[in-house]
Formats: structure tokens, C-alpha cells, sequence
């Protein structure tokens, strides 16, 4: 397996992050096993081309929100990856759990999450 799962749809808030603020975050590496898609949709020609990462940032992005680190885009980028036999993969990743309040009552001991609702 070389994703965590394969889903379709964005689970956590709109972070309005444009192309030019994903460059301020810094690429570091990720485990595919551990990134969950966020798209079941794959373009073969995408993933075929030698130019696809011509143009667009060079790195993934990729969204961590309740433990779990969703790929946003780069889907091809990392398939182009994994045929290369890598297990990991560089990636520009949005900590959105570390943006959240602290449960009420004092803090959270890391384990609990704040009911979203």
C-alpha cells in the first residue's frame, strides 16, 4: 500500500492558504504510508510527463488536521515517487492542529482533541 487510505473531499476547514504562502512553509519529509489522499482522481497523462512539476511548487502540500497528514496536492508527484521505490517524500506541511485552541479548563494533555463543533 502506498498511501495510509485513498479518499475524495477535504475533512478540515479552509485554511486560505494562495500558492505564494505555501512557499513561506518549510518542505520537510513525510512517510507516504502515512498521508491520506484527498482526491481518487489520477490524470495518467500528469503522471507520465516529464514537465508535470514545471510549473506549481515543486513540493507537495500537504495538511495535518486531528493526527491525520492529507495530501492537498501533489498526488501525481508523489505516485512519480513511489515508482521510484522512495518511501518518502518532501513536502510543505500545514500544521493546522497546532493552530487550534486548547481544550477549555486549562490546556489539553495531547491526547484530547476540542470538539469541533
Amino acid at each position: 500500500m502506498i498511501f495510509k487510505d485513498v479518499r475524495e473531499g477535504q475533512p478540515y476547514p479552509d485554511h486560505r492558504m494562495a500558492l505564494r504562502d505555501w512557499a513561506n512553509v518549510p518542505p520537510r519529509p513525510v512517510r507516504m504510508e502515512d498521508l491520506v489522499t484527498t482526491t481518487k482522481v489520477l490524470h495518467l497523462d500528469r503522471l507520465l510527463s516529464r514537465d508535470s512539476t514545471f510549473f506549481g511548487d515543486l513540493f507537495p502540500h500537504v495538511v495535518r488536521w486531528r493526527g491525520e497528514l492529507y495530501l492537498e496536492d501533489g498526488l501525481h508527484r508523489a505516485l512519480r515517487a513511489a515508482l521510484h521505490q522512495r518511501t518518502v517524500l518532501h513536502a510543505r506541511v500545514l500544521d493546522l492542529d497546532a493552530a487550534r485552541p486548547a481544550a477549555p479548563g486549562g490546556g489539553s494533555n495531547g491526547n484530547q482533541r476540542p470538539d469541533p463543533r
